[in-house]
């Protein structure tokens, strides 16, 4: 038997750390026992968690995005994979998870940065609206929301030929996106941003404009942006409700002199797993996001924030509700958390 600890949403606004006896003597065919090394927080999906306005996540529960964990032993059947291999997978934030070696399963590459690896599939969350995207060379394109996947958004907009405006009313977040590549950052708490964008890019507006917020009233507000048959992409999801009158944002899709053409980004749009039939996959995708930050082509150095113990797991969400503006990147270190021998 093993102690295992795992991050618990009790109820709403409510997290601790629970331990619990974990069997480990019988792993189902086709998993793994995976000890982790580091979760990563998806800030804007699990806040939403916690505040107990999505329908879809029932508390109490144990929240998780993406990890890199240790094999710690291989049940029946498993194939490939062997203890003390390194893995990239979408789990939570526990110390031990059992797991099926499918899917997004990734072996992480030899002297690759450990602590990189859960920013992986946030980045290829970013990677799906600019996959969404008609953006090429020589294109403006702006990204509103300057969090952990905007950030990505933002320079994967640039990788692709893009002169891309970072928008957010964070300082220390437009910052960071002047440090990984943005063309123009704008506080749009402080600026008008319409008249920016328009001043950057000749008057003409950006032909792609990607919405990391998922807050409504900014999409109905910012579609001014786009410039004649240009794109809206939706990557963050949109939440709450906001009541308006959407014939004038309507208009901008439907008459000729916008023509504007709105596009979803969910990360599911695209299969788990390679297709010969379909260009595009989660795999693939996170094998080109290791590739693109082993080579420094996504920079992410500024997007960590805190790098924190599971233990304080509560005051660790609070300050991402609290000062939310504060933090991008934040990192669970579980290794702290395994018994020591000796």
């Amino acid at each position: 038997m093993l102690q295992n600890k795992k991050v618990v949403f009790d109820k709403a606004w409510e997290v601790s750390l629970h331990t619990e006896e974990l069997d480990d003597s019988n792993i189902p065919d086709g998993s793994v026992l995976l000890k982790k090394i580091y979760s990563i927080i998806s800030t804007g999906t699990e806040l939403a968690c916690l505040s107990g306005n999505e329908g879809w996540f029932k508390m109490p529960s144990v929240p998780g995005y993406a990890c890199v964990g240790e094999i710690v032993k291989c049940g029946p059947k498993v194939e490939g994979y062997k203890a003390g291999d390194k893995i990239l997978c979408y789990g939570n934030h526990s110390l031990y998870e059992t797991i099926p070696a499918k899917g997004i399963f990734m072996p992480v590459p030899h002297g690759f940065d450990l602590k990189w690896v859960p920013f992986i599939r946030m980045a290829t969350i970013a990677a799906t609206a600019v996959r969404t995207s008609v953006i090429e060379l020589g294109d403006y394109a702006a990204v509103c929301g300057q969090g952990l996947v905007g950030n990505m958004a933002m320079q994967l907009a640039t990788l692709q030929g893009a002169r891309v405006i970072a928008v957010d009313v964070a300082d220390n977040r437009l910052e960071a996106a002047k440090k990984c590549g943005a063309a123009l950052t704008i506080n749009s708490a402080s600026r008008d941003a319409l008249e920016a964008v328009k001043n950057f890019t000749g008057g003409k507006g950006v032909s792609t404009l990607i919405d990391a917020t998922g807050i409504s009233e900014l999409d109905v507000k910012n579609v001014e942006w786009v410039a004649q048959n240009g794109e809206m992409i939706f990557l963050g999801s949109p939440r709450g409700v906001y009541e308006t009158n959407v014939t004038p944002f309507l208009n901008r899709v439907h008459l000729a002199p916008f023509n504007v053409t709105l596009k979803g980004a969910h990360e599911w749009k695209f299969p788990i797993n390679k297709n010969p039939f379909v260009k595009h996959s989660l795999e693939r995708n996170s094998e080109l996001m290791f590739d693109l930050i082993a080579r420094k082509k996504i920079i992410l150095e500024p997007l960590l924030s805190e790098v924190a113990s599971p233990s304080d797991c509560s005051a660790v969400y609070a300050n991402l509700r609290d000062k939310k503006d504060q933090y991008m990147g934040v990192l669970f270190d579980w290794s702290e958390l395994v018994p020591k021998l000796g």
